[in-house]
């Protein structure tokens, strides 16, 4: 298992990551909301770049992992100012970012911010919006009353036998960068992969990411009974294909 390093960035805080070198552009993973770069997707992106001589770099957002900071304490804008310290530092001149769920919606607002060094993104079950729709507007009026009274509410988790507690912060901080209330000023080739029977992120919000999208080379190819993770060997494959045909498609362009 390779050991990871740490970035100290300046708002102080200190990311973990690991940089496997080789030919560029450098692939950037964004994992999703609770993950880790130990991920199964991470680690298979990785083996894939190794394979072809690829530049690739996984990380910790802060919070996550073997990265500092509570993971309660987290916004959105905190691990978007992550990535971007990840990738400013490590990724050179160009890049190509791959995002899962969470990660995804990071991906998009790093290739807004960073127009003129992204190549390409690929988004994994992305869930940009994800504090407003798919936990806020799911809320009853009482626990939106509980959530802004104590700071927080357990969220049920399928992946964990402990609820995950989610601040009212991260909803609040999160509307400031919502992204499908208007067109996503995004140009570069972009790949969306998303499961049909995901119960997490509804398959729908890739769809309606793939029309708010401006680029003329975007597509969404939908995983007949896919979860959420996508995790299994066959579902990892599909993955790297997915990253073989955008650098494809990049190399073209």
């Amino acid at each position: 298992m390779s050991v990871a390093s740490f970035l100290e960035t300046s708002s102080g805080r200190r990311l973990a990551y690991i940089l496997s070198e080789g030919q560029g552009p450098t692939i950037v993973f964004c994992g999703g909301f609770k993950s880790d770069m130990q991920g199964g997707k991470a680690l298979a992106l990785e083996a894939f770049c190794q394979a072809r001589g690829q530049r690739f770099i996984r990380f910790d957002y802060s919070g996550h992992g073997q990265s500092s900071g509570e993971f309660i304490e987290g916004t959105i804008g905190d691990w978007f100012a992550d990535a971007l310290a990840i990738i400013d530092t490590f990724a050179g001149e160009k890049f190509v970012i791959v995002g899962s769920s969470m990660g995804g919606w990071i991906a998009l607002l790093v290739a807004l911010a960073r127009k003129e060094r992204v190549l390409g993104l690929l988004g994994v079950a992305s869930a940009p919006d994800f504090t407003e729709a798919l936990i806020w507007k799911q809320l009853t009026d009482e626990q939106k009353r509980l959530m802004q009274t104590n700071g927080h509410l357990p969220i049920p988790s399928c992946y964990d036998q402990d609820p995950y507690l989610v601040s009212y912060k991260l909803i609040e901080e999160g509307r400031k960068h919502l992204l499908l209330t208007a067109p996503v000023d995004i140009t570069v080739p972009v790949r969306l992969i998303h499961g049909s029977h995901d119960q997490d992120v509804p398959w729908q919000v890739s769809a309606e990411l793939l029309s708010k999208i401006t680029s003329k080379d975007a597509t969404l190819t939908l995983i007949r009974d896919g979860d959420h993770r996508l995790s299994t060997p066959y579902y990892l494959g599909l993955l790297t294909e997915g990253l073989s045909g955008l650098l494809a498609a990049i190399e073209k362009a």
